[in-house]
């Protein structure tokens, strides 16, 4: 279902935990990490769509979230011709979204990547909720960075919070940097083994095993710690 355009109506979820990191999964047999999305079937609207999407994609249900924002408006990305199936070329440009923010209020074990025949994703992770800026595939970039901007605002408050923007690749590049310092320092300790053993930190600092849903995999994210990321630096 295509508009006169040539854009798909389209849903994008951004799932917070209660660290208000964001849900980031890896599509199925690639390389390749998104936001959970999908298309708005014939007579759904965008938030129907987007709970069929939930569950289809990462099995939650409805009890498991709660609706914090959605856009104003639709927002487009077009798609590369290499991208697009030959027969469809001409006729299809691109997706047009309505982008959701959700709070999970259930827990890292209710997700299921497996909840349909046809799963969308074979990995995932929390991760920063900037991070998925440096490494979505970019032709998608522009529609997150407006859909993130536009929704920050909702987030709710932690220990910090977005309330802007961070240099997010200045922060990353410079995290890099302390963890090398750290591991080559023969007193850092705790520290350096932290950086070597990241799963044993994460898990250690849980007090308690690490599960995973059914059918999934939790890859941790090298640049964050698994997702367990102190406060960005003022600079």
């Amino acid at each position: 279902m295509l508009d006169r355009d040539g854009f798909r109506p389209n849903v994008g979820i951004i799932l917070l935990n209660q660290k208000s990191q964001v849900f980031w999964g890896k599509r199925i047999r690639t390389h390749s990490w998104q936001f959970p999305q999908g298309g708005i079937d014939r007579g759904e609207n965008p938030e129907q769509a987007m709970l069929r999407e939930l569950h289809e994609e990462v099995g939650l249900f409805p009890q498991h979230v709660q609706v914090l924002a959605r856009t104003r408006d639709w927002l487009r990305y077009e798609v590369p011709d290499r991208f697009i199936r030959r027969d469809a070329r001409g006729h299809y440009r691109g997706q047009k979204q309505i982008w959701f923010l959700l709070q999970l209020v259930g827990y890292d074990w209710d997700f299921n990547l497996r909840a349909t025949d046809h799963p969308e994703f074979d990995a995932w992770r929390w991760n920063d909720y900037w991070v998925p800026l440096d490494v979505v595939v970019e032709f998608k970039r522009g529609v997150y960075e407006l859909a993130l901007t536009e929704l920050a605002r909702f987030v709710p408050r932690v220990d910090y919070r977005v309330e802007s923007r961070p240099d997010h690749r200045s922060r990353y590049l410079r995290s890099g940097m302390h963890q090398r310092d750290q591991a080559a320092d023969p007193q850092a300790g705790e520290a350096s083994r932290e950086v070597s053993d990241p799963l044993h930190s994460y898990t250690a600092r849980l007090g308690a095993s690490f599960e995973l849903p059914p059918g999934a995999t939790f890859e941790p994210d090298p640049q964050s710690g698994l997702g367990v990321a102190p406060p960005p630096k003022k600079t």
